[in-house]
């Protein structure tokens, strides 16, 4: 048993147009090298790409990209008796969500385009209608958690 105390839980702070907590939670995984400023200006480009092209509110497209693309169970790695098994675990809403956001973010980098809002935007888009290389990422979590369901004792 940890003799150490837990650590308290972080309360994430939203947005300054919006309000919205997941906003920020996009804008703080895009940041690199501490340029806030930089990944808010991403972000709410971002967002008028999406309310431009869709004609809708672009926080329902966010929302509804976030839902697809997160995952319910995952696999961790654990050695058994000198072997390595793939053991499908649940994970939580808010470690799913941070799965969902950086596997967007990645997919988003990998296209080709013009700007990164450019690139976010259509991933999000992508995402939303349930196509995307973030959707087909969260199946092949889910397969590989299919196909190892035989070690979910060890868990």
């Amino acid at each position: 048993m940890s003799r150490r105390g837990t650590a308290e839980k972080k309360i994430t702070k939203s947005d300054p147009i919006y309000r919205n907590k997941l906003i920020n939670m996009f804008v703080n995984h895009i940041m690199k090298h501490g340029k806030k400023s930089l990944a808010y200006q991403i972000i709410y480009l971002t967002v008028k790409n999406i309310k431009q092209n869709t004609e809708t509110n672009p926080l329902s497209v966010l929302r509804r990209a976030m839902r697809r693309v997160t995952p319910n169970i995952a696999v961790k790695a654990r050695r058994v008796g000198g072997s390595t098994h793939q053991v499908p675990i649940e994970i939580g809403s808010r470690q799913g969500k941070a799965f969902a956001i950086r596997w967007l973010l990645g997919a988003s980098q990998k296209r080709t385009g013009r700007n990164m809002a450019f690139k976010l935007s259509s991933e999000l888009l992508d995402a939303a209608q349930g196509i995307g290389d973030a959707i087909r990422k969260k199946d092949e979590i889910h397969r590989m958690a299919e196909a190892n369901i035989v070690f979910a004792h060890f868990h």
